[in-house]
């Protein structure tokens, strides 16, 4: 990420190079590999040190700028996550984060059953942003942290430097990203390294994808994995799959080492491909971020508090595909390194506060030799199944449902080291014909504006005593404004009025609580606010 803030490359420059980007990568044969000491890669894979496949599922976390949230590691590792990559600084833009700092944080790390990524960020945007590191600058920090790093190959993969390019000339990124992990080669160090893309991270101009076959073999252990940063640029799912793929093919390790979801004035990410397509081709996926950017619509959890996820926070840890439903911890947490015995069947669920688009489920706990982690909710129709929700607790909202239409619903338990219990027994159940009533209070701001639109959150707050459990938002735009993308629920719009239905993530809001959404529209050339909410139906009080 551009320190704290998003930086998106020049639009009309994207859509061209992008539409190059055809051309294959050529598969040439990979060097030989060393002895492992611990993550390794082989055959275009990170593998932990006993051979397991390890995908990555996690978040970015900003310690150098936040350095007394220590608590973040704990609170991302209980929503799931199995990773988590640590920014840092080598002193050159930010202050310098000390070697015991470094250490701490690794401890905490393994503390917390997490895999550590190290990055240092001074390197940031190199060759555009004058305040740029150098990555040669970042290999020497990181040959000065050696005592602390060495034996620590289980645990940690080295991030040399974060987006180590801007948009300028960024061709010249290849040589000074081989020097620099030669340069940590000949210092004596093992561990996995990873590569950052030019063009801030985004590879936009393809400058890593045509050359990450000449990087990969100037690693003479052959342990380094590119990480492809997706935001704006990446907003077809065409695009997304094209560049995964490329890699992928010639048996190059890759993983999205830093997403985005939610839109911008460049472009809106299409963070479901993203995610999707990193499940189906088992790469890993760290969002940004947990908490703390200058734009908090990047925020995945509202001041690093884990009770407060972002409706974006809910779709990287509970949406489809997301972390909760993905993570599997790594087997060097595992009792053994190596658990294969699956968690017994939790009970058969039962059915309450029963609305027209949402169910609530519980069921009686499964039971595990190391440990059950978590719940997958499955929608089932005859021989089939879809996945409906994921939980770490003995219950679930599930959300979207229609009315006045039957559904069954079963539930699988997971333990750390993602085996999957045989299925719970069933429920059926019959959604009523009308959402719940609701006592509520909408709060509307203009968050960015440019000449022929805007981007606009709202903040739909539980005034009343009881959880509202599915929900739908009505209003009215005064003037001739249009939703062109909205996060946090399903939009429709006839005419000056717009309706949204709650998404899985974001329908349950507590007594008290508060979920919020976010968009982008049209306007013309006033942009006044609407005036009136209603909330399944109810009024709602405007701040």
């Amino acid at each position: 990420m551009r320190s704290r803030t998003r930086n998106a490359p020049r639009v009309a420059a994207v859509v061209a190079a992008l539409l190059g980007l055809l051309v294959p990568l050529l598969s040439l044969a990979a060097p030989a590999q060393a002895a492992a000491t611990g993550f390794r890669i082989q055959n275009g894979r990170l593998l932990e040190a006993n051979g397991n496949d390890f995908v990555m599922r996690g978040v970015n976390h900003a310690h150098t700028w936040y350095p007394g949230e220590t608590q973040s590691l704990a609170d991302v590792k209980a929503l799931g996550a199995n990773t988590v990559r640590v920014v840092l600084s080598d002193g050159h833009r930010w202050t310098k984060n000390s070697a015991q700092d470094v250490a701490a944080v690794i401890a905490q790390c393994k503390a917390n059953r997490l895999i550590c990524v190290l990055e240092v960020h001074d390197t940031t945007g190199y060759g555009e942003d004058a305040a740029a590191g150098t990555l040669d600058h970042a290999a020497d920090y990181w040959i000065g942290l050696k005592d602390v790093l060495t034996g620590q190959e289980n645990h940690v993969i080295i991030n040399i430097g974060n987006e180590p390019w801007g948009n300028t000339n960024p061709a010249g990124w290849t040589e000074p990203t081989i020097a620099a992990v030669k340069k940590l080669r000949g210092a004596g160090f093992s561990h996995t390294i990873m590569v950052d893309a030019p063009n801030w991270g985004q590879d936009w101009q393809g400058v890593m994808r045509a050359n990450a076959q000449s990087v990969y073999n100037a690693d003479p252990t052959g342990n380094l994995i590119f990480s492809i940063h997706m935001y704006s640029v990446y907003d077809t799912a065409q695009e997304i799959t094209d560049y995964l793929n490329a890699f992928v093919n010639a048996k190059l390790p890759i993983l999205i080492g830093e997403f985005g979801g939610p839109p911008d004035q460049y472009g809106d990410p299409d963070e479901d491909t993203m995610m999707a397509v990193a499940q189906q081709l088992k790469l890993g996926y760290l969002a940004w971020s947990w908490s703390g950017n200058t734009d908090p619509i990047l925020d995945l959890a509202i001041d690093f508090d884990p009770t407060r996820l972002s409706s974006w926070g809910q779709r990287v840890f509970n949406g489809a595909n997301g972390i909760a439903a993905t993570s599997k911890e790594a087997t060097i947490y595992s009792s053994g390194g190596g658990d294969s015995t699956p968690p017994t069947a939790p009970g058969t669920p039962t059915a309450s506060a029963v609305t027209s688009s949402s169910v609530r489920l519980s069921w009686a706990a499964a039971t595990d030799g190391t440990g059950v982690t978590g719940y997958d909710v499955v929608r089932v129709s005859g021989a089939g199944e879809t996945a409906a929700t994921s939980t770490a607790t003995t219950s679930a909202t599930v959300t979207g449902l229609t009315p006045s239409t039957s559904y069954t619903f079963a539930v699988y338990a997971r333990d750390a080291a993602g085996n999957r219990s045989p299925r719970s027994g069933t429920v059926t159940v019959t959604t009523s014909s009308g959402g719940s009533a609701a006592v509520c209070g909408v709060g509307y701001r203009v968050t960015n504006d440019w000449s022929s639109g805007f981007q606009g959150e709202i903040v739909i707050r539980n005034t009343g005593g009881a959880a509202i459990n599915g929900w739908t938002l009505r209003w009215t735009f005064p003037d001739s404004q249009r939703i062109t993308n909205l996060w946090g629920g399903t939009a429709t719009q006839s005419g000056a009025e717009v309706g949204v239905a709650s998404a899985s993530y974001t329908a349950t809001i507590p007594a008290a609580g508060s979920v919020t959404l976010g968009f982008t529209a049209t306007r013309s050339t006033t942009n006044p606010s609407p005036t009136a909410f209603t909330l399944n139906g109810s009024s709602c009080a405007v701040t």
